[in-house]
């Protein structure tokens, strides 16, 4: 078990509280470990939510409800129909707004006494560290690996605590990092895995509650952490398997030799996250990956031009949302399959939204294929959604 820690609220910062935030907290104040002193502290804290999705969501509900005076919310995004299975501080009303906007209203029809800051924008290496040097906690609900460094680092840099959180499918993972008693995110994980090796949530597909559980954990966390006195998840990772609703604990130890937190980091600054993490540009000893549009595509179709669709997803994806005219041929079975493709008929890859496509493109590329390899942009969900708003239209 980890050690009690003190409250990472200031005492300078500690107010009393009102009368009538007395009586809303007062089954709260009731908790000897809370009491009407950790209440204030309470209202005293600045937290960060980084990401308003499935995880951000439980964490900004739960926090405004407790009484978190101040609560940032970092996203760029906007609330797409999907979202709505899993992050219910959006509703159906809300589709096509800013995520940060949505999660602001939300936040205060539950406690208009909460303070929210906005922040309508990606977390980069450039904004990072001016937006977290605001709060005392940083809540972890990214679903990306650059996100998720740059986070880190940011924070060891500055001296915060960062609660993370990370899903998929079934599982969860909570953890406190905090570089000043225990180990970072970059202690643990030195390295991001392959991105062609981890498909997102939109690829993989999330259990709908299943960020709330986690979400609601990672909640937990952040208010040990401000009313102190506590044993937050430091040193220690909690895993999460909800099908068979299993929880392991870990423990989890600083590296010595951490990049970023160790005895002699090398990592000083905040870098370059996507190549770091080998996403978002492209090395230059490659080809760029040509794409082609869904509304392309279907002209292409339609006209009886000779096309090679080839659909790289899995037998339960495709039977989710079928493509009828590809042919099937899974991610893992591409390269030993290649004979199977006709190199002088344009070769078009089908997966969920584009991603694992082209990582099939570049594994063709160095296998030696010498036909035209396309990539359907935005994927099958952006061929459904494209042609299901004509048809609305």
């Amino acid at each position: 078990m980890s050690e009690p820690t003190a409250s990472i609220i200031p005492d300078d910062r500690v107010q009393p509280l009102s009368q009538k935030e007395f009586d809303r907290y007062s089954r709260n104040i009731l908790l000897p470990e809370v009491g009407v002193e950790r209440q204030a502290r309470i209202r005293a804290a600045k937290v960060l939510v980084v990401g308003a999705g499935g995880l951000g969501a439980p964490i900004a509900l739960y926090l405004a409800a407790a009484g978190v005076g101040t609560i940032g919310v970092v996203d760029h995004d906007v609330v797409e129909e999907s979202n709505l299975q899993r992050q219910i501080i959006h509703g159906t009303r809300d589709i096509g707004r800013p995520k940060t906007a949505s999660a602001r209203d939300s936040i205060r029809a539950i406690n208009r006494g909460v303070k929210v800051v906005t922040h309508q924008q990606a977390l980069t290496s450039e904004n990072a560290l001016d937006i977290i040097e605001q709060y005392d906690v940083v809540v972890d609900g990214t679903d990306n690996f650059p996100t998720r460094y740059l986070l880190n680092d940011a924070a060891v840099f500055l001296g915060k605590p960062v609660v993370y959180g990370s899903i998929y499918q079934f599982d969860g993972q909570v953890s406190v990092f905090d570089a000043r008693l225990g180990p970072c995110y970059r202690c643990v994980n030195p390295t991001p895995p392959p991105p062609d090796l981890v498909p997102s949530c939109a690829e993989g597909g999330v259990l709908g509650v299943l960020p709330g559980l986690v979400g609601t954990l990672q909640a937990t966390e952040v208010l040990k952490l401000i009313v102190g006195d506590a044993e937050p998840l430091i040193g220690r990772l909690l895993l999460v398997e909800a099908w068979s609703t299993h929880f392991t604990e870990l423990s989890i130890s600083k590296n010595p030799d951490c990049p970023v937190c160790g005895q002699q980091p090398s990592i000083t600054e905040l870098i370059d996250y996507q190549e770091f993490c080998g996403v978002g540009g492209h090395d230059d000893q490659e080809t760029p990956i040509a794409s082609i549009t869904a509304t392309d595509l279907k002209t292409r179709l339609d006209a009886g031009e000779p096309v090679q669709l080839v659909d790289i997803r899995e037998p339960h994806e495709r039977a989710l949302s079928p493509f009828p005219a590809a042919h099937a041929v899974p991610y893992g079975q591409l390269v030993r399959r290649i004979d199977e493709f006709d190199p002088s008929v344009d070769l078009i890859f089908l997966c969920t939204i584009g991603q694992r496509s082209v990582f099939a493109i570049r594994a063709l590329e160095r296998a030696g294929y010498q036909g035209a390899l396309l990539n359907l942009k935005g994927g099958v969900a952006g061929w459904n959604q494209e042609f299901a708003q004509q048809k609305a239209g």
